[in-house]
């Protein structure tokens, strides 16, 4: 087993709570299934969300996923003029036995323009 990072993004449709609560179930309920694990398995989630998000933590929605055991933080993202609006951006730490090489990153919605060449 070796300890990996997956970095993952949503853009969401409000600046609602319940939208960021199911922006944050729907991406973590895909790096979950993509990468074949549990919450068990995840050590830890940095969760950074845009500046026009702010009805609700980020991370209030990942204990409706099953992350209530594992330490969760969120920050603002920097303010950058042009920047992809309404984003949720995640780097979490698991344990598993896949190569780097093999880690599915989770690119949805709009947040897919992020990153085309990781995206899954």
């Amino acid at each position: 087993m070796s300890v990996r990072a997956i970095r993952g993004a949503t853009q969401v449709e409000a600046n609602t709570a319940e939208s960021i609560y199911s922006g944050v179930v729907e991406l973590l309920s895909e790096i979950l299934s993509a990468n074949g694990l549990s919450p068990q398995d995840v050590i830890s989630v940095l969760f950074t969300s845009s500046p026009d998000l702010n009805a609700a933590f980020p991370a209030a929605g990942a204990r409706e996923v099953g992350f209530a055991s594992v330490p969760l933080i969120c920050a603002v993202e920097i303010d950058v003029p042009g920047a992809l609006e309404r984003t949720i951006r995640v780097m979490a730490h698991v344990e598993t036995a896949a190569s780097a090489d093999s880690i599915s990153h989770i690119y949805l919605h709009g947040a897919k323009s992020l990153r085309r060449d990781i995206a899954q």
